[in-house]
């Protein structure tokens, strides 16, 4: 099936590096849109409709490809927990790719992790330490927050083992608490890093992003492979194979 895609959120980084990461790979982009635009007038000629917009426009979003029957490739972070399940639940009419992080690497971590903390045992302490731009509005990453979850579940922990910074007299460390660490400055596109900590011994796995355009040849990767899906929502572990 072509693809045929409308991109939604064009003015923005994403959105510039997007329609130049189409470009580059010979798809054709048949929509741009943005804030104020008619968003179901302007996803009509696509089959599906990546987003990198706001986390406040992903409910219109999905409104609209379902609607119309799209294909959607969601790229927007910020959602609060509880945002999150709803919109998840909307999303599974359609197929839906969702992911906090559309780059080959980071997805490779994210693997990586799932498998470092089901082979290390709670006396090594996990840590999770992200980067980024000044520019950024939300914190931590939807990156960090995915690499949050897969520790989580891996060590069978709920969110209230999450430690966000720390602060004052906190006491020792405790074996079932996992922190977080957001730094912002400059033009950073993105780091991460999750650190496994042990007594004798440490163990980080690192990605270090220089170019925005690994997220959009991601994107435009996971709007390809989603168009001949059935409904139903995906990530980019699924994209790629790793699952």
């Amino acid at each position: 099936m072509s693809t045929r895609i409308a991109i939604n959120g064009a003015k923005g980084r994403m959105g510039r590096a997007l329609i130049d990461a189409a470009r580059e790979m010979n798809l054709s982009v048949v929509a741009t849109l943005d804030v104020g635009d008619d968003l179901a007038a302007g996803i009509r000629d696509a089959n599906v409709v990546v987003d990198f917009s706001s986390h406040h426009a992903t409910e219109a979003v999905l409104q609209a490809v379902a609607a119309q029957k799209k294909a959607v490739v969601i790229g927007t972070t910020g959602h609060s927990a509880e945002q999150k399940a709803k919109l998840l639940a909307a999303a599974a009419g359609v197929p839906c790719v969702w992911s906090g992080n559309y780059s080959v690497g980071v997805n490779l971590l994210f693997a990586l992790t799932r498998r470092a903390a089901s082979v290390l045992g709670s006396d090594y302490d996990a840590e999770v330490i992200e980067m980024h731009h000044r520019f950024k509005k939300d914190a931590p990453s939807g990156t960090a927050s995915r690499l949050l979850e897969i520790i989580l579940e891996e060590r069978k922990l709920t969110a209230d083992a999450l430690r966000h910074g720390r602060q004052g007299i906190t006491g020792e460390r405790t074996s079932t608490e996992v922190g977080i660490h957001a730094l912002r400055g400059g033009d950073v596109v993105g780091d991460h890093t999750v650190m496994f900590a042990a007594l004798g011994e440490r163990i980080e796995l690192t990605h270090k992003a220089s170019d925005r355009g690994i997220f959009a040849r991601g994107a435009l990767r996971a709007a390809q492979w989603v168009v001949s899906r059935p409904a139903g929502v995906y990530d980019m572990q699924d994209v790629l194979g790793l699952k």
